[in-house]
């Protein structure tokens, strides 16, 4: 029998080990670091405002497509806000951008959820993408750049203007935001949810918090 996991908003070590002592095993149990802890860690080691930006809209889309597959929305969450917390001081280098989050992460998220950061860049790794975790993260983080693209293109620059099918318009458009990798949007049909279905669901995720993301 698979043992259920259980998640612990983890802020202070000693309330971890009281609680590991009541349950008597750690196997069971995946830590993870508060909501709040989490801003502060990002906003601690990511300077750039457009990057807090990325940050906060791939929250939302993994939220979503956590829900959508019945996954666990606060590890997924977490995760897609935590992925980049690295990029400043790897100076976004392909090599080390994702290996190194893993250590900064350690015992704060869930091993799967620091896998899927790591693997976000498959480059520092030499491998290929495989788990649904890993996919999923892959394709929100990225398609969070394409939406935001495509609603500077128009006319008042709100997210609220953009349609679905102007994401997936945009998408055979190579030319357009040309630095999104097309290739990891659409590992979304890996986990099961088509392209326009993918589309819609994070942009819907991102308007949600359009305020909280300034357009």
């Amino acid at each position: 029998m698979v043992q259920p996991k259980i998640y612990v908003q983890s802020q202070d070590p000693w309330l971890f080990d009281l609680f590991l002592l009541i349950c008597g095993s750690k196997n069971k149990t995946t830590v993870m670091i508060s909501h709040e802890n989490a801003l502060k860690l990002l906003h601690q080691h990511i300077q750039s405002a457009q990057m807090i930006r990325h940050s906060l809209a791939s929250e939302a889309v993994l939220r979503s497509i956590a829900l959508k597959l019945n996954e666990n929305e606060e590890e997924w969450g977490l995760a897609g806000l935590l992925h980049d917390i690295d990029v400043e001081l790897t100076h976004a280098d392909p090599l080390t951008h994702g290996p190194y989050a893993a250590g900064m992460l350690e015992g704060l998220l869930s091993a799967e959820a620091i896998d899927a950061i790591v693997m976000h860049n498959e480059m520092a790794t030499g491998k290929e993408r495989t788990t649904v975790f890993q996919h999923a993260l892959a394709a929100g983080e990225t398609i969070t750049g394409l939406i935001m693209a495509t609603a500077m293109v128009y006319p008042d620059k709100k997210l609220a203007s953009v349609k679905t099918k102007s994401i997936t318009k945009r998408m055979k458009e190579k030319a357009f935001a040309a630095s999104v990798k097309r290739e990891n949007i659409l590992e979304c049909e890996l986990i099961g949810i088509p392209i326009e279905d993918f589309a819609e669901l994070s942009l819907v995720a991102m308007q949600q918090i359009s305020d909280e993301l300034g357009f």
